[in-house]
Formats: C-alpha cells, structure tokens, sequence
C-alpha cells in the first residue's frame, strides 16, 4: 500500500512564525513513517514556500529551496521555483501556519484553487473564526453568552484615541482586556485598569490589526474545549488553564514553564456538559472543521459561562491544550493526527462529488 503523502505547512508571515515551528516539529515527531511520507514546507518571513531536504529539522527548512504549488487542479504537484521541475507531489496538506496567512482563510483558498485536501476548516469558517468581531456577532446572534465588548478601527486612533477610550469605557467601564481582532498566541493583548493604560493598549493593538476589541474584563477561570470533526463533531472533556501572571498571555503560553494546566478541568458535571453543548453549536455557527479549540471563561463569583472565542488551528505541540484535551478523552496524539487527515480527506471527497458546470433538468434518480 502507497503510502499516503502529508505536507505540513508551517512558519508563515506572522508574528506567530516560532509557534508555528513548534508545532510542526511535534506533528513530524508523532506521524508513522510506515503509514505517511511527510515533506516539511516552510513558509519564509518573506512569504516564500521553502522545501525540507530529508532529515532536515523543521527549524532548518527556512533555508531550504524554493518551491511553488501551482495555484490551479494539478494533483497535489510542487514545482521548483527556478526551472519549474517537479519537487514531489502532495495527496494531502496539514497548515499549521498560526495567525495572519494560516487561520484567516488566506491559505485555505489558496488550496482550494490547487485542489488540494487541507486539515482544518474552509475560507468561510477560518475567517469566521479568526475575526473575533464578526464571530462574537455571529454567536451573540445565535443566542450564545460572548463577554460584551467593543470596536474599535485603527483608523480612528491617530486623531481620536482618546475619544475611542472613552467610549468604550462609558461602555464597558473599567478594567477592560485589548486585543486585536485577529491574531492569536495572546499577541497584542494588553488588560487596562485605567483610560490611559487603555490608550497605550489601543496603540499597541493597532501595530498589529486595524480592528481592535475592547472587553470587559472577566475575573473568571479559563476553561478550554477541544472539538474534532467534520458534520458530526465530538467534543473532548474540558481543560483549565491556570497563568502565573494577571491572564493567560503570549509569556504564559510559550516561556514560563509553571503554567498549570488541569485536564479534565474540576467542574461539575452539568456544567462540563453545557460547555460540550456549547462548543459544538458554535462549531456549528462559524462554520468550523477539523480541530478548533473552544474557549470559555466562568465568573469566579457568579459562575457565568462566558464563550470567549474558537481558534481554528490551535498550538499543536504534544503539550498544547487541544492534543492534551483529546489524549485525556481518549484519543492519543498520533491517532489524533490521523483522524485529522482522514476527515481532511472525507472533506475533499465530498466537495469533489459537488457540480461545477450548470445543466438543466431535474437531480438524478438514486439509485
């Protein structure tokens, strides 16, 4: 039996290009050689798709040779940037490029085009998913408890900072989270306890985004779901976060070694089930696939759940939340990359079967 060829896509332009590397190396650790044949693609600062050499160490492939993957149907099939030869072919893709150019939908188009099965989900559902305004909206619409905020465009603030730090205080009052609306990793995110921390954290935010999200700050538990499916999406059990600092930021995530994570969370079994609840209807509302990690906040003294956001491709190192919540479930981190790509491929099969070309008359007869 041929073995099935897996790409990881990693890297990117984005100011989560290190976290992307991380999760790589753990991906390419974990996949069975006896069942994949795995081509690393590093996706340059600059924007360039570089080519692993075997045996070459993710961190490595930034130096590696260019390669394209022609933007039309063509099998899957690389070519070399400079003579246009053949560099290997690609039966399925893993992009595990965070943030701007990876969660956004930018590069599941891009693979769209090409044809290409992808894990994760679509344009829609990763730009739904990514645009923490929009999804709010979305899952506020729906009836879903989302922490109230405001936004504000970066477009407002070389002339009118203060005017949008009063509105959202007369809004929301103090102390308010900034974040921008569409990084992840905790990136640009700064928590005000007055106006003119709130200025600085609005100037801040706009280095990165030119929508910016002020939210009331919660004093809640962080809690945390990971989902896996396609049209029957199955929800782990819950995780708690536990920061050493004043919230769960990019420090947290990624440098200090003492952030407790508690899986399964110690929550009470109605409440573990409404989070499962929730966490597939919004799976459901944005229009997700394949892994989104839900996250939820629960007030310390009133114990109201809160739905903050879903994030599309989570940090997928063998101790980020999502694989943990699953291996607590059941599912440990190698079959969890494998029902990965087998729902990429469901995915792709099913949108191949769809008609491109309009003909008149009536559905076929089954059967």
């Amino acid at each position: 039996m041929d073995k099935l060829r897996v790409g990881i896509v990693f890297g990117g332009r984005s100011v989560e290009h290190e976290v992307s590397v991380a999760s790589a190396t753990s991906i390419l650790s974990a996949l069975d050689p006896n069942r994949y044949e795995v081509t690393l693609l590093c996706v340059d600062p600059a924007g360039r798709w570089r080519l692993g050499a075997p045996g070459m160490l993710p961190e490595e492939v930034e130096q590696g040779e260019e390669v394209r993957l022609p933007a039309v149907p063509g099998g899957g099939a690389l070519v070399r940037a400079e003579g246009g030869a053949p560099a290997g072919r690609l039966d399925v893709v893993l992009p595990i490029i965070h943030g701007t150019g990876g969660e956004d939908g930018s590069i599941q188009g891009f693979l769209e085009l090409a044809a290409v099965p992808y894990v994760g989900a679509g344009v829609l559902g990763s730009a739904l998913q990514m645009d923490k305004d929009v999804a709010k909206k979305l899952l506020a619409a729906e009836g879903l408890p989302v922490v109230p905020w405001v936004l504000v465009r970066g477009t407002e603030l070389p002339a009118g900072v203060d005017a949008a730090a009063s509105r959202a205080v007369d809004a929301l009052g103090l102390p308010v989270f900034v974040k921008p609306a569409s990084l992840g990793s905790s990136v640009g995110i700064s928590k005000a306890r007055t106006a003119d921390e709130l200025r600085r954290g609005l100037l801040d935010a706009a280095r990165y985004d030119d929508k910016i999200l002020v939210e009331r700050a919660v004093d809640a538990r962080e809690i945390e779901v990971a989902v896996l499916g396609n049209d029957s999406p199955e929800a782990s059990v819950p995780g708690e976060i536990l920061p050493k600092r004043d919230f769960y930021d990019y420090e947290s995530k990624y440098v200090d070694e003492d952030t407790d994570l508690l899986v399964p969370a110690p929550l009470d079994e109605a409440l573990t089930e409404r989070m499962r609840s929730l966490a597939i209807r919004a799976f459901e509302i944005l229009e997700a696939a394949g892994l989104p990690r839900v996250d939820f906040f629960v007030d310390r003294e009133t114990g109201e759940l809160w739905l903050n956001e879903l994030n599309s491709l989570p940090g997928f190192t063998e101790v980020s939340m999502y694989p943990r919540l699953w291996q607590a479930s059941g599912l440990p981190y190698p079959a969890l990359l494998d029902r990965l790509l087998e729902l990429a491929l469901e995915r792709h099969a099913r949108r191949m079967q769809l008609e491109r070309t309009f003909r008149t008359g009536s559905a076929p007869d089954e059967g």
